[in-house]
C-alpha cells in the first residue's frame, strides 16, 4: 500500500521524484493553478511555456517535464484539472472530484515512481481530502496472475507527500487517516475483482473475508451449503446448484461500544455467472468474474467503516453463489422457496442475482435495522440507461434515496435516482408461485428493483416497510475501457465511499 504523509514545506527544497502541479482550463485557455507557493522562476517558466508543451489542462492529461534545477525533484508533472467552475482571487476554481480525478491521474501515470509530492491547490480540509483519496486510489496495480511478466509491469507509486499549508491541523490529519481507509478498502474491492473466477469460488471468496477482517472489531460468521439448506436459503441454493463450487453466505457484525443506530448493507456475490440454463453468449461471459463486485463493496466498506471507528452498527449479508450449468442446475420454470418462505417461479436463470439478494434481504429484515441498502450488478440495463460510469439508485423511502444520492455526491461517486413505478409490478406475477423472477422487458432495471423490494421486511408490526435502498452498479463497477483519472482497467470499488459516506452520516443524525 502507497504511504501518504502531509508537508507544509517550502516545494523548492522537497524531496520527491515529481513534483505534481495542476493545470486547469479557464475559457478553452491553460491556466495554471498555484497551491503551494512556487519558485517565481518555475512559475514563470511554466506560465509562459504550456501552449507551446501541448498542456491543455484537460482531465487526464498528464505532462513531464524537467524541472531545471529550479526545485530540489528532477521532474515536474502537470495533471489537468478540467474547466474550472469560476475565480477566487485570480485562481481558478475546481470541485473536489477534480482535484481527486487529477491526482489519481497523475500517481497512475508515474507507476514506477517511488516517491511523489501533490502541490495542488487545498484552501480546506476537504480539498485535501480529495488529493489525497486521488493519489492513493490511482496509485494499484493487480500482480496476483502474473508470470513471466510480472517485471514488465510498474510498481505503484510508493510514497505521497501531499504539500498544504494545511499539513498540521487536526481535521486534515483525520482526513488523510480516512484517505487512507478509502483506498485499503477499494485495492481490496479492486483485487478481488480482479481476481479469475478460478480462483475464486464462494468458499474462497468467504475466506478472503475472513482473511481481511483479521485485526479489526467485526464479527464474520460463515454459513456453508449445509448450513444454508438448513436454514431455509432456498434462493442462494437454487442458483449454486449448477456449480461443483458450492455457495456460501457471509455475515459480517460492526458493532462498536456507543453505536448510534444500524444499517444493513447487503451485497451481491455471484462469483462467475454464466447465466446458468439460460447461457449466456461467450463474449457476455468475458467479465462475468466481476459479478461479485456488489458483495465486495459491501464487505470492504464495513472494514473501513470499522477501521475508521464509526459510531454506528453495520451488518453485512453476502450471498455467494457460482450460476453455472450443469445437470442439478436449476431449471427455467422451477420453483424456488426462499428464506422466510416466498416462493420464486425462475423464468430465467440468468436473473440470479435478485434470488441471492431475496434471502439476504429477507435476513437483514428480521434484525429491524433503521436501513437496508443492496448493491449489486444487476442488471445490463442499468448500462443502457446510465452509461459505465454512473450507477442507479432506487428506493422504497425518498428521503434514504435522497441521502443515498447526497452521500455519493460527497464521496465523488457518480449515482442517480431512478423510479420503481407500480404499473411495473404486474409484469412479475406468476401463474404457479408467489412472484417470477423475470417481468416487463423494456424498463428491466426497475423491474428488478421492484422484485427485491417485495422481499424487504416491515418495521415491527407496522405495515410499513423498512426503508431500503437499491444500487444497480453493473456499469461503473467493472471498467472494461481505458483507465481514466484514479481508476484503473477492470475492477473501480465504485460505492465503497458512499457507503462509508452514509454510515458517517447516519452515525452522526442519530
Amino acid at each position: 500500500m502507497t504511504s501518504l504523509s502531509l508537508s507544509d514545506h517550502d516545494v523548492k527544497g522537497l524531496r520527491a521524484d515529481a513534483l505534481v502541479l495542476g493545470v486547469a482550463r479557464v475559457d478553452g485557455e491553460p491556466v495554471l493553478v498555484e497551491g503551494p507557493a512556487l519558485p517565481k522562476d518555475l512559475r514563470s517558466t511554466l506560465r509562459s511555456s504550456l501552449q507551446a508543451l501541448g498542456v491543455t489542462g484537460r482531465a487526464d492529461q498528464v505532462v513531464r517535464l524537467p524541472s531545471g534545477g529550479k526545485v530540489a525533484a528532477p521532474v515536474v508533472v502537470l495533471t489537468g484539472l478540467g474547466d474550472a467552475t469560476g475565480t477566487r482571487r485570480r485562481q481558478p476554481l475546481v470541485t473536489g472530484e477534480a482535484l481527486r480525478r487529477a491526482a489519481g491521474a497523475a500517481t497512475r501515470s508515474l507507476a514506477g515512481t517511488a516517491s511523489v509530492a501533490m502541490a495542488l491547490p487545498t484552501d480546506g480540509t476537504d480539498d485535501v481530502a480529495a488529493v489525497a483519496e486521488g493519489a492513493l486510489f490511482g496509485a494499484y496495480s493487480f500482480r496476483r496472475h502474473r508470470g513471466r511478466t510480472a517485471d514488465d509491469l510498474k510498481a505503484p507509486v510508493s510514497k505521497v507527500t501531499v504539500v498544504t499549508e494545511h499539513a498540521k491541523d487536526k481535521s486534515t490529519k483525520a482526513a488523510a487517516t480516512r484517505a487512507e481507509q478509502l483506498a485499503t478498502a477499494i485495492h481490496l474491492v479492486r483485487d478481488l475483482v480482479n481476481t479469475a473466477p478460478g480462483d475464486l469460488p464462494p468458499a474462497a471468496f468467504a475466506q478472503e473475508v475472513v482473511a481481511a477482517a483479521k485485526g479489526t472489531s467485526v464479527k464474520v460468521t460463515v454459513l456453508d451449503e449445509k448450513a444454508l439448506t438448513k436454514g431455509g436459503y432456498g434462493g442462494i441454493m437454487g442458483v449454486g446448484k449448477g456449480s461443483s463450487r458450492p455457495p456460501r453466505l457471509v455475515k459480517i457484525e460492526y458493532a462498536p461500544r456507543g453505536a448510534k443506530g444500524h444499517l444493513a448493507f447487503v451485497g451481491k456475490g455471484i462469483t462467475f455467472d454464466s447465466g446458468g440454463l439460460s447461457l449466456k453468449p461467450p463474449a457476455g461471459m468475458e467479465t462475468m468474474k466481476s459479478d461479485m463486485a456488489g458483495a465486495a463493496a459491501v464487505i470492504a466498506a464495513v472494514l473501513a467503516i470499522a477501521r475508521l471507528g464509526v459510531k454506528t452498527r453495520v451488518t453485512v449479508w453476502a450471498p455467494m453463489a457460482e450460476n453455472m450449468p450443469s445437470g442439478a442446475a436449476q431449471r427455467p420454470s422451477d420453483v424456488l422457496v426462499t428464506y422466510g418462505g416466498r416462493t420464486v417461479e425462475v423464468l430465467n436463470t440468468d436473473a440470479e442475482g435478485r434470488l441471492v439478494l431475496a434471502d439476504g434481504l429477507v435476513a437483514a429484515s428480521q434484525e429491524q435495522p433503521d436501513a437496508i441498502i443492496d448493491v449489486a450488478t444487476l442488471t445490463g440495463h442499468q448500462v443502457l440507461a446510465l452509461g459505465t460510469r454512473c450507477a442507479a439508485i432506487m428506493a422504497n423511502d425518498d428521503e434514504l434515496r435522497d441521502r443515498v444520492h447526497e452521500a455519493a455526491d460527497r464521496a465523488g461517486e457518480q449515482m442517480w435516482p431512478m423510479p420503481l413505478p407500480p404499473e411495473l409490478r404486474s409484469s412479475l406475477d406468476s401463474q404457479v408461485a408467489d412472484i417470477a423472477n423475470m417481468g416487463e422487458r423494456m424498463g428491466g432495471m426497475l423491474v428488478a428493483g421492484l422484485f427485491l423490494k417485495e422481499f424487504v421486511g416491515d418495521v415491527g408490526e407496522s405495515g410499513e416497510q423498512i426503508p431500503w435502498a437499491h444500487l444497480d452498479i453493473a456499469g461503473p463497477s467493472f471498467n472494461d475501457g481505458k483507465p481514466w483519472g484514479y481508476t484503473p482497467k477492470g475492477g473501480t470499488g465504485h460505492a465503497v465511499r458512499t457507503l462509508v459516506a452514509l454510515a458517517e452520516e447516519h452515525a452522526a443524525r442519530s
